[in-house]
């Protein structure tokens, strides 16, 4: 399981604990419907993220000639 995943469905159960014992109103839509589209916007925020960090690896950069290496200077003032 990954640990961003892990950490967050804990820290989730961990506040909506909290908030039952409390009695906080819980930080989230108190019917299905609105439950639903927090999932259906969290999903499409991954999906799109995916999608454009797989389009942008394929693309060659732009702008790479002018990129600095590891001591931050540009390659056309180094050579």
């Amino acid at each position: 399981m990954n640990w961003r995943l892990l950490c967050a469905i804990v820290l989730g159960l961990g506040i909506g604990f909290a908030c039952g014992l409390t009695g906080i109103p819980a930080p989230s839509p108190p019917v299905m419907a609105g439950a639903l589209l927090v999932v259906a916007m969290t999903l499409g925020y991954q999906g799109a993220d995916a999608w454009l960090a797989r389009r942008d690896s394929r693309r060659e950069a732009a702008q790479r000639a002018h990129c600095g290496g590891p001591s931050g200077e540009s390659r056309r003032r180094s050579a």
